[in-house]
């Protein structure tokens, strides 16, 4: 049996991705790992056949068009035969201790009949040339070790929300769900882990540095010049996710807290960069996206607007933009960006 089926969604990632497929080949039999190789032109995809070749019964490799990050991951979990579906970016890797520990809980769940929607443990900022390395756990805000549903989840602070790098869905579940992320989008890595909340009913956290999420590269999407030219798309995924849910439907309150709160921060995000790029154009996009939540969700837009992150990101004026790029500024530091 496969209890995790890794996806590693590649794109021209020659020159890093056998570090993300070796440390998730610690896993052994017991891992499926899916090289998606999204129509690159270099030799990545004879990289993926060369492991698949040497491990055929661990690796397998999907050659596709390219359609970009979130179209890979549709096509890695649609080829998923594992219990459970774990997203690596090809230059991200996994801590091989950690891999064993989650691997021993999951047999241990199948000895006891035991499944979980979603399973969550820590990720690690690898920042090229940092000397500490930012950890994001969730000790004080999820039970570790242990089943737990919304109802026992904590309040989370500004940089300790679930991100793709902390969770680990079960495979059935994403597919029954019917997860789909749109193409040649960047930052749907949002939508992968908001779409899924409504439909989780149980959870599970281990309180290990799991994922290492590397900083550094300057093409990376989370370079800020990057996510001002590519702002449009990051409209886009917040526009998305307005859209999936009207949160007077969500029954419990506290997923329904983090999920308002989760929307608030893709505004304060997709706010600071029309800012941040300094031209009238996108100033009216900030415009045009805050009424787009009112329009759509008032109740929700009135919780965010009028919360702290929403009432910085609308200070009036120059004065006001230059307070509210301050402290998106102090806010990547804290979290670990840049």
């Amino acid at each position: 049996m496969k209890y995790i089926s890794f996806a590693i969604p590649c794109y021209n990632s020659e020159a890093y991705m056998a570090n993300a497929i070796e440390s998730v080949l610690k896993g052994g039999e017991d891992v499926e790992i899916i090289v998606v190789n999204d129509g690159s032109r270099d030799k990545t995809s004879e990289i993926g056949h060369q492991y698949a070749e040497k491990y055929p019964d661990i690796i397998k490799v999907v050659d596709k068009e390219n359609g970009g990050h979130g179209d890979a991951v549709n096509s890695g979990l649609a080829s998923a035969t594992g219990k459970y579906f774990k997203v690596v970016d090809s230059d991200d890797w996994v801590d091989e201790d950690s891999l064993h520990r989650i691997l021993d809980t999951l047999r241990r769940f199948e000895q006891e009949n035991e499944q979980v929607d979603m399973f969550v443990a820590n990720y690690v900022y690898e920042k090229e040339g940092a000397a500490h390395k930012k950890v994001i756990r969730y000790t004080n805000v999820l039970p570790t070790e242990q089943v737990f549903g919304w109802n026992d989840v904590g309040h989370f602070r500004m940089d300790q929300y679930i991100l793709m790098h902390s969770v680990i869905y079960r495979t059935d579940f994403l597919k029954l769900c019917q997860l789909k992320l749109p193409k040649h989008t960047f930052y749907v890595d949002n939508i992968y882990v908001y779409y899924p909340l409504p439909y989780v009913r149980k959870m599970y956290y281990m309180d290990l540095d799991f994922y290492r999420y590397y900083i550094g590269r300057e093409d990376q999407s989370v370079n800020e010049k990057v996510m001002i030219s590519r702002v449009d798309q990051q409209i886009f995924v917040t526009k998305s996710m307005i859209d999936m849910y009207d949160m007077r439907k969500i029954p419990n309150k506290k997923l329904r807290s983090y999920m308002t709160n989760y929307l608030a921060i893709m505004m304060t995000v997709s706010s600071i960069l029309l800012i941040r790029s300094k031209t009238e154009e996108n100033l009216e996009k900030k415009q045009e996206l805050w009424k787009y939540l009112k329009m759509n969700n008032y109740k929700t837009y009135w919780k965010i607007r009028y919360g702290i992150l929403g009432q910085t990101m609308n200070l009036p004026g120059k004065p006001g933009r230059k307070i509210s790029s301050l402290a998106y500024t102090v806010a990547r530091r804290l979290i670990g960006f840049q």
